[in-house]
């Protein structure tokens, strides 16, 4: 190849550079991590090395983004094309002569971080108790920090209209909340959410819009902003539209409220179990306050939490359907995931994410109460020395509430029937969640749900109510047999698993 014909001597052309600045505030607790082992907890925070700051590195963003638009534009588990905005796609053949991505993503440096720390554990499945030295806390961000995100485009000449639409698609995901970001996104951390962007337009092809663009992040009289009555829509800003590009994702989506029918008590390893009871209910601080004792809190039930509880009943009701236990453990593992020590040393390239996406919910309309405990000699029947403790759980009612948000990727029938099964015994309260379930605690009471599976841009709904002499079922579009159409999913996991 002659020297004139080598790919890295061609001009892009660049003939505008567009601006994009995003307040971005966490939803959730999050964790992006410095993979540092040595600090307070097991698993520290990334910091800024200067000051200290909160940082959310530029390729966690850019990461999230390009996995994100791949999943909207092709769908889940689908290969997608190179793209210009996001460059050739790491591991392609053609990698060395592929395209830089059009797109720049700057780290985001946040305030000083406000921590919030949680501790984890590995429950075995037969005994439901923690296994040993598996034990571990983890240093979160607290929800409502907020992070500024900046973008810059580089837009070559008769190339605008496409890039702009693949950025707006990408975009919109942390505009809609969609994005997850840091470590643990698929058991309700790093939620997120856009709240005003702002866009700069620079022409380079002439001399006002160059200089303009080089005096970026300098006093500069005549900075080209896009006016904000333009929309709050990233889109609407940037001059495109999207309603007519498919959602190729394929999804199945619970969100169901329960009342509080008694107690609850997830333990809270940190903060508030040193200043009285011996186990206080976690309660998530809130951002504003530095001082953690003082801090506004809200309790919550954490998708971690929730989801060892549903995997632990997810497998008992395989095996219950089926004798078959790799036929059983494939179908959980598929639904919940794989990690690597949960596999032998030579199959470590077989780990596999949750198809399931398990939210934190904040439970409402509750108290906490103190109770004092004690632990009974089985053969005297007397209480034993030193051992009084205290609890603080939260107590429910008629007017207490939470929302359980589930979202199965890619789902099969079965998988959907599965997650119907789990439903259930959660609306009746014959699966607990939380700890001390042998004392009657963490049972729940359905209200209402609502479910949807969105496949090839149809959008089937079912809504469930609880009426005076059982549940009311509605859908839309309305089948002819409303519960059949439900009981079709439970069906289809009958036979998957008896194998006809």
């Amino acid at each position: 190849m002659s020297r004139q014909n080598q790919h890295w001597l061609k001009s892009r052309r660049i003939v505008e550079r567009i601006v994009i600045e995003g307040d971005l505030e966490l939803l959730t607790p999050a964790h992006f991590g410095s993979g540092d082992t040595e600090g307070p907890a097991d698993l520290s925070l990334l910091r800024d090395a200067c000051d200290g700051s909160a940082l959310l590195p530029g390729a966690s963003i850019a990461g999230a983004l390009r996995n994100y638009w791949r999943e909207r534009k092709w769908g889940y588990g689908e290969a997608a094309k190179d793209s210009d905005l996001f460059g050739a796609k790491r591991g392609a053949k053609e990698e060395m002569e592929g395209n830089q991505s059009l797109l720049i993503v700057e780290d985001s440096i946040g305030p000083q971080p406000q921590v919030e720390l949680r501790d984890g554990v590995k429950i075995d499945g037969r005994t439901r108790t923690a296994e040993e030295k598996k034990l571990f806390d983890v240093e979160l961000l607290r929800a409502g920090t907020c992070f500024t995100l900046r973008f810059e485009l580089l837009i070559p000449k008769d190339q605008r209209e496409a890039l702009c639409q693949d950025l707006a698609l990408a975009l919109q995901g942390f505009e809609q909340g969609e994005i997850g970001l840091g470590a643990r996104k698929r058991r309700g951390f790093g939620r997120c959410q856009v709240r005003r962007w702002r866009v700069w337009r620079y022409d380079l092809t002439t001399p006002d819009g160059l200089l303009a663009w080089l005096a970026e992040g300098h006093d500069w009289p005549d900075r080209p902003v896009v006016p904000e009555s333009q929309g709050d829509s990233l889109a609407k800003k940037l001059g495109v539209t999207l309603g007519d590009v498919p959602d190729k994702r394929h999804r199945f989506e619970i969100s169901a409220k329960f009342r509080l029918d008694g107690s609850l008590l997830v333990r809270s390893g940190f903060g508030q179990a040193d200043q009285g009871p011996d186990a206080v209910h976690l309660h998530r601080p809130l951002y504003g306050e530095p001082d953690l004792s003082r801090a506004e809190r809200e309790p919550v039930l954490p998708g971690t939490s929730l989801a060892g509880v549903l995997r632990a009943r997810a497998l008992r009701i395989a095996n219950t359907l089926t004798q078959d236990q790799v036929k059983a453990d494939r179908l959980v593992n598929r639904l919940f995931g794989v990690g690597p020590e949960d596999l032998d040393w030579k199959d470590k390239k077989k780990r596999w994410a949750s198809q399931l996406v398990v939210h934190e919910a904040v439970i409402q309309g509750v108290r906490t109460l103190m109770q004092n405990r004690i632990r009974v000699d089985r053969f005297t029947g007397g209480a034993m020395d030193n051992y009084l403790f205290n609890e603080a759980p939260v107590f429910g009612g008629e007017g207490s509430g939470l929302t359980l948000e589930l979202t199965l990727c890619d789902p099969r029938d079965h998988e959907i029937g599965l997650l119907l099964l789990l439903l259930k015994d959660l609306w009746t309260g014959d699966l607990p969640v939380g700890g001390e379930s042998s004392v009657g605690r963490g049972r729940l009471r359905g209200l209402s749900a609502t479910l949807k599976r969105v496949q090839d841009g149809t959008l089937i709904t079912w809504n469930i109510t609880q009426a005076e002499h059982g549940l009311k079922v509605t859908a839309s579009p309305e089948p002819d047999d409303v519960w059949q159409s439900l009981e079709t999913f439970v069906q289809a996991l009958d036979k998957h698993l008896a194998g006809r």
